[in-house]
């Protein structure tokens, strides 16, 4: 005769599933003997066995009594039936996994196929995530403010992209993230994105929600907030 404690180790159980099992039906709970303690047969042992094992395959608690006393033709059939609903819930949780993924990435869901390669081809060229997000909002407000545009902007950012300067300048920015505003390394960069700007001066009409977009990116950088800044002025000093 065993105790609930070695009951439970015989069927690699806690002592508290042994009771949630008596609680719910599924295994007998013996009567105390006359020193006060639940002894157990073999049988309860054999019993909880098939129990854990019909539990950890995954079979509903309120089938297992059912299944515990079928014939085997019944048993088979319960079986053939439980798995059905098992695929079932599978599928659908396949379903929700690939919803979550979409959720996940936040892009796919409000932006068209065109504007996800571009960031994905930004991921590609090494650019952070915290960089591409704020991408992504660009086109979010480009989308809502100026929809008209995103033909041309998709072909300008492409063309960018292809030009091995304008690609070095995005990384660079990107790197500069987390640079101190006063890093001398600043300057540089902000001569060069100068001379960049100059080049393609007239190149494109500037669009309506750019000051959103320069507002968002500012927000999310000190470095960056210095760079805007010292551009601008620039570009107001040479009459833009």
């Amino acid at each position: 005769m065993l105790t609930i404690g070695q009951l439970a180790a015989t069927a690699g159980v806690t002592v508290r599933t042994v009771r949630h099992y008596h609680h719910v039906g599924l295994l007998p709970e013996p009567e105390r003997d006359a020193s006060g303690y639940r002894r157990y047969s073999a049988q309860a042992a054999v019993d909880l066995i098939r129990i854990r094992t019909l539990a950890d395959a995954g079979v509903p608690l309120a089938r297992i009594d059912a299944l515990l006393h079928a014939q085997p033709a019944e048993f088979a059939a319960a079986i053939t039936e439980i798995d059905a609903d098992l695929r079932r819930k599978i599928d659908r949780l396949t379903e929700n996994r690939l919803r979550i993924a979409e959720l996940a990435s936040g892009e796919r869901l409000v932006l068209p196929p065109e504007v996800v390669a571009i960031l994905d081809r930004m991921r590609r060229l090494g650019i952070s995530e915290r960089r591409i997000r704020l991408e992504r909002d660009a086109w979010i407000l480009m989308q809502a403010l100026d929809p008209q545009l995103l033909p041309q902007r998709l072909r300008d950012k492409n063309a960018a992209f292809d030009d091995p300067e304008t690609a070095r300048l995005y990384r660079a920015c990107d790197q500069a993230a987390g640079w101190d505003p006063r890093d001398p390394r600043l300057d540089r960069l902000i001569d060069d994105l100068d001379a960049w700007e100059i080049k393609h001066e007239g190149a494109s009409s500037e669009p309506g929600y750019l000051k959103l977009v320069v507002s968002r990116i500012s927000e999310a950088s000190p470095a960056w907030q210095r760079i805007v800044d010292a551009l601008a002025h620039r570009a107001l000093r040479r009459g833009r």
